[in-house]
């Protein structure tokens, strides 16, 4: 018996074609002895700088890629108005599990810490997230991230 090829549900279709973005910021260097660019990519505490612009931003994608430490794992770098831009990548799930990961160790929270926040008796839903198992709704994630930060207050933003 042949397996035939299933077709892609709509959310699926649509989560490959998305990208999902994290915000950063551009600092042009400062003074005569400063000649360095610095960007910050803040949801992720992500600090890094480069000789120039475009030095900086290779420095911002080389910075989360190897953080992340996936194989096949590749963020874009997008280019903003005057001193932003952003990183994004179709890998979502996987953006979004880094983020949450950075975010609970920068509060120096245990998964058990943050399961308890999420009023969970058990901390394996939560680590399914954190590990890209599962991939959370809009609704869901900022449940997350109120539970890692209860004055997290998301904006979202087209590009």
């Amino acid at each position: 018996m042949e397996k035939s090829s299933k077709s892609p549900t709509f959310t699926e279709a649509v989560q490959r074609r998305v990208k999902m973005r994290f915000e950063g910021k551009l600092h042009k260097p400062q003074g005569k002895k400063n000649k360095c660019w610095s960007v910050e990519i803040p949801i992720l505490h992500i600090h890094t700088q480069g000789k120039s612009r475009k030095d900086a931003f290779d420095m911002a994608k080389d910075a989360v890629e190897s953080l992340v430490n996936k194989k096949g794992f590749r963020v874009q770098v997008y280019p903003g108005e005057e001193n932003t831009f952003s990183i994004g990548t179709k890998d979502s799930k996987t953006l979004i599990s880094f983020m949450l990961k950075r975010q609970r160790k920068f509060r120096d929270l245990t998964i058990r810490e943050v399961a308890s926040r999420l009023h969970s008796k058990s901390p394996n839903a939560y680590v399914q997230y954190e590990q890209g198992k599962i991939s959370p709704s809009l609704d869901k994630l900022i449940e997350l991230l109120k539970a890692l930060d209860p004055d997290f207050e998301p904006i979202l933003k087209a590009s």
